[in-house]
């Protein structure tokens, strides 16, 4: 392998390109834009004066992939959480407060002390958890949405977090690996994780200096219009600026959204049916929240999900968001705030400066339909391999799939060129 073009600087596209320059390669890195991050990347906004991320993410110690991205990139401490794999909530309905504290090891112990487990759950309610195993293309709500408060204060908040897509059809399957990697193992694997100064300053910023240290050739503003190929590979790469051979040993990751792939490769299924994400930024007027006490909190019976916290910005994720993000964003906001304000401890205060951002195809709609049309990294093309978390990586459409998609591409273009 003497030369390789990603095209696209996504996670998907860094975590190849610092792949492959591992391996040996020649990276050369193509982004249509001009800053790297696609989904996953902050910036200032000059409303709220603040850096905020395009979308909030979080992840778990058990995301190996993503923490051994960090790790050669030299940013793995730039992610922050609590000291345990403790998670927070606040029900609007009920006002009550709970957390979810696992113990360590595979024996999940703390479903025996009520004090750690869902409130109005018991031990058996968890061992139902194991219909996963034969879920087949059955929904989350399907399997579980006849057990009550288990249902209503865990699997529906956790399915809906991980798999963007409303319970009553999302494939219950994809959750399987997400807890087999990491809540099956206890709490060594379990630890929530967000990163602490700004995706950017996490992921990208410091994938990008890495990859320029290791001579890597990024190219912004650098879009690709069309891949050349023959019956057996890809030829060459076209653009505004003209035509790039592609050598005999050389190899193409495309690591673009599906509809981005859909317009330069043809025969291939991918998803084509999205969800949207809405994050709501607010900057408040102090750090001290008395709801919360660690930088995360997961909202039950409420428009809102997750409320991620990082100095003064208050930062709410609503995922699956298909109704909500067709209102104004002055209407959400409203919304918003009036449930934030409850569980941050702030009840009765005025909504602060804040900024709404609409991502309106986050992931694919994690529906068995869709997960059938997602594509393997190989293609027909010995030198062509894809990444995105739209491939099959087993896992759902997140930054833990996003970055393993890149270490995919990569190990099969090593395959297909030894």
């Amino acid at each position: 392998m003497s030369k390789v073009h990603v095209i696209g600087a996504g996670l998907a596209g860094l975590s190849a390109a610092v792949q492959l320059v591992q391996a040996g390669a020649s990276v050369v890195l193509h982004e249509q834009a001009g800053h790297a991050g696609g989904r996953t990347r902050s910036f200032h906004d000059a409303t709220l004066d603040a850096v905020i991320d395009n979308g909030n993410h979080l992840l778990l110690s058990g995301n190996t992939s993503a923490l051994n991205f960090l790790t050669v990139i030299g940013a793995r401490g730039r992610l922050t959480g609590p000291r345990g794999a403790r998670f927070d909530f606040f029900d609007l309905e009920t006002s009550d407060r709970w957390n979810v504290d696992l113990t360590r090891g595979p024996v999940p112990l703390w479903v025996l002390y009520k004090d750690r487990r869902v409130p109005g759950t018991n031990m058996t309610d968890y061992l139902k958890g194991l219909k996963l195993l034969t879920a087949g293309n059955r929904s989350v709500a399907a399997l579980f949405g006849d057990q009550g408060q288990i249902y209503r204060r865990f699997w529906e908040p956790f399915s809906v977090a991980v798999l963007n897509t409303p319970a009553d059809v999302a494939a219950a399957r994809l959750l399987m690996p997400v807890i087999r990697e990491t809540l099956a193992k206890g709490a060594d694997a379990s630890k929530p994780l967000i990163a602490k100064n700004g995706l950017s300053d996490s992921f990208v910023d410091p994938a990008l200096n890495w990859l320029e240290r290791h001579g890597a050739e990024i190219r912004f503003n650098a879009r690709v219009d069309k891949i050349v190929r023959d019956d057996r590979k890809v030829t060459a790469l076209a653009s505004d600026t003209g035509m790039e051979i592609v050598g005999r040993d050389d190899g193409v990751v495309l690591a673009v959204p599906p509809w981005a792939a859909a317009a330069l490769i043809d025969g291939v299924a991918m998803p084509n049916k999205f969800a949207p994400i809405v994050n709501v930024h607010f900057k408040l007027e102090t750090a001290e929240l008395p709801g919360m006490t660690s930088p995360l909190l997961g909202m039950v019976g409420s428009v809102s999900h997750w409320i991620f916290k990082r100095d003064n910005v208050v930062s709410v994720t609503i995922s699956a968001a298909d109704d909500l993000a067709r209102l104004p964003n002055d209407e959400i906001a409203k919304t918003v705030w009036n449930e934030v304000r409850q569980a941050i401890g702030l009840d009765g205060s005025a909504q602060p400066p804040v900024r709404v951002i609409k991502e309106r195809r986050a992931t694919f709609v994690a529906t068995p339909d869709q997960l059938a049309r997602r594509p393997a990294s190989r293609t027909d093309a010995s030198n062509l391999a894809l990444a995105g978390d739209w491939v099959d990586t087993g896992l759902p459409a997140t930054i833990e799939g996003a970055i393993r998609s890149g270490e995919l591409a990569a190990g099969t273009l090593r395959k297909l060129t030894a």
